[in-house]
């Protein structure tokens, strides 16, 4: 895992992993006023309840952004009933914990929401790295 920062308000933490976020703007629109793209730091914690920060890292689609609760001192991700979701000019997301077989035998869990390429031009195939944004795919 490389770099990652946390961002907590004292009841949840916020945890990002740069390396795969994929610039789908979800969190952002969902809520602006905490998630702010153009600003450092671009996680405003402070800025909403807790209820609404959680729900909207849930509906992170690269995975990027998890989150666990301080109180628990649980670091670990929640598991997730599984649900497919296409997005237009997108990934194919998939909400839940999947066992991911790469070519090479090598296996991983990923848990939450995993984005998957539908475009083919992503340099982390199977996974979308947003990619499909720059080359305005259509699907």
């Amino acid at each position: 895992m490389g770099k990652v920062k946390e961002y907590t308000n004292g009841e949840v933490t916020v945890v990002w992993e740069p390396e795969k976020y994929i610039h789908s703007a979800i969190c952002a629109k969902g809520l602006p006023k905490v998630f702010k793209p153009k600003e450092k730091p671009w996680i405003k914690i402070d800025a909403e309840n807790t209820e609404a920060i959680v729900n909207q890292v849930k509906a992170c689609p690269s995975g990027a952004l998890g989150f666990y609760m301080n109180a628990e001192k649980d670091n670990t991700a929640e598991r997730l009933e599984t649900k497919v979701e296409v997005l237009e000019n997108g990934p194919l997301l998939v909400y839940g914990t999947l066992k991911v077989t790469h070519k090479d035998g090598k296996q991983e869990i990923k848990n939450k929401t995993t984005a998957f390429c539908r475009c083919g031009l992503s340099s982390n195939k199977p996974f979308c790295d947003g990619t499909h944004t720059k080359e305005n795919f259509v699907g």
